[in-house]
């Protein structure tokens, strides 16, 4: 029986994912993907689980696509199979926020897993990088998409054009990396903000969610009226009236979320 490509833990109520292919850094395969879609998809529906961390090891986050399994792929396969879409529509199912930690190399599609992340923290040691162009081909899971979004045009230019590589300190004043940590720390770090996220109401935290990333979608003013009505929205909720009884309480005491 072959070993599984992820390893799952649980973590008070944070789903943690650790990317397991070793050898070849991490490298998207197919069954990895198929795996890791699996694990988030399994955390998102669980009501006792309320973010979700997603690494790699100390060697290396994610070296990029097997290249062995691309190598294989023609046009026509890759084009009627629409390779890689499954990657970007699961992470966008996703309503838990997803915290990436980055340890180690995150290059071509390891990048692009990087950033469909929500938060990034990255230990010192970290490089981003897409070298696609170096093997005769272009980022294709969202490489020249999000990190324009998340860098700037410039920036994003060079490396897709270069291939060259930042490091963690430049993806963090570039502003892809929210924050970058000692190797020892970067991990302890990411599961204490995610067990803070996790303690909020888990509609209002994917609501959260969902606002600032159709802030990337939308021009200012129809962005205004989304947020606008998930704003209005959380008045609906049970938790919403738990943390104002909560605030105006004397004394103030913590909210006690339902969740609901």
């Amino acid at each position: 029986m072959s070993e599984s490509t992820i390893l799952v833990e649980r973590s008070e109520r944070v789903g943690i994912i650790k990317l397991n292919r070793p050898r070849a850094y991490n490298a998207l395969s197919g069954t990895l993907i198929d795996e890791l879609l699996d694990a988030l998809r399994s955390f998102d529906s669980d009501p006792s689980i309320g973010a979700i961390i997603l690494t790699g090891n100390e060697r290396g986050f994610c070296a990029g696509a097997d290249i062995k399994e691309q190598s294989e792929l023609s046009f026509v396969n890759a084009y009627n199979q629409d390779y890689l879409k499954n990657l970007n529509d699961g992470f966008f199912a996703v309503h838990k926020p997803i915290i990436g930690v980055i340890n180690g190399i995150a290059l071509g599609g390891g990048c692009e897993l990087a950033m469909m992340c929500d938060i990034l923290y990255a230990a010192e040691t970290a490089t981003f990088g897409q070298p696609e162009i170096t093997l005769g081909t272009i980022p294709g899971a969202g490489g020249t998409q999000r990190l324009i979004r998340a860098i700037g045009k410039p920036k994003a230019m060079h490396m897709v054009l270069t291939g060259e590589m930042i490091s963690a300190k430049e993806a963090e004043a570039a502003g892809l990396v929210a924050k970058v940590l000692p190797s020892e720390q970067v991990f302890s770090v990411a599961l204490k903000t995610a067990n803070k996220i996790a303690s909020f109401s888990a509609p209002v935290v994917a609501m959260a969610k969902e606002a600032v990333n159709e802030a990337e979608e939308l021009g200012l003013k129809n962005g205004l009226r989304f947020e606008s009505r998930l704003y209005h929205a959380t008045f609906g909720l049970d938790d919403h009236e738990e943390g104002f009884q909560a605030f105006l309480a004397k004394p103030k005491r913590v909210a006690q979320w339902t969740h609901k």
